[in-house]
């Protein structure tokens, strides 16, 4: 990927006072002249799971909130201060997607069924009665409380929203499903994972 070169020290100067006189297109300059410090940043996480272009993306908004926030009359270079924002906007990154590893996706495999095909979340869930769009929000509100849930939820309440959501590691079970291994009714345990449910979600409320 080719890159432009960095301005000589007087032009940038140059440049940086007419953007902040208003001049938008010095700024364009002083981000496509600054492109190769944002190359240069990425490559301290070269071994991440970002894709390069996606890192390269995510440092040029560092970049240019860099160059926005700039103030000449300081004592710090341009390219000084611009490569903290840019490693700042990648750590930035990279810690919100930490935070989302727990995403549930719907076409993820979760497992196999009797005749050994990939079965996905949203086949499970659309064999069930339950709106996937809620049953998905209801994971994420689960997942909050997981951790929590002893406190909130009787022992066979824990064991079905475990059960239902997946939280065990294990692919979600329909209600049948659940109903067949705890030999009770389906109706009931419907009737314990809305009740449970609706203790969560008071919990999550307060």
């Amino acid at each position: 990927m080719f890159f432009p070169e960095p301005l000589e020290k007087d032009k940038e100067l140059e440049f940086i006072q007419k953007f902040k006189e208003g001049d938008e297109e010095a700024k364009k300059v002083l981000i496509e002249r600054n492109l190769r410090l944002v190359a240069h940043v990425c490559k301290k996480y070269s071994n991440s799971k970002i894709d390069q272009d996606d890192l390269i993306s995510i440092g040029t908004i560092g970049l240019i909130k860099g160059i926005n926030s700039f103030n000449p009359d300081k004592n710090i270079k341009l390219a000084t201060y611009t490569a903290r924002c840019i490693e700042n906007e990648i750590l930035m990154f990279m810690r919100t997607s930490k935070k989302q590893k727990a995403e549930v996706y719907l076409n993820e495999p979760i497992g196999k069924d009797k005749d050994d095909n990939v079965v996905t979340l949203q086949e499970v869930l659309e064999n069930d009665e339950r709106n996937i769009e809620e049953v998905i929000d209801l994971k994420f509100k689960v997942k909050e409380l997981y951790s929590k849930m002893k406190d909130v939820l009787e022992k066979r309440e824990q064991e079905i929203i475990v059960m239902r959501f997946g939280l065990d590691g294990n692919k979600p079970k329909t209600q049948k499903e659940i109903a067949s291994y705890l030999n009770i009714s389906r109706s009931y345990v419907s009737r314990i994972e809305t009740k449970a449910i609706k203790k969560l979600s008071e919990k999550i409320e307060n």
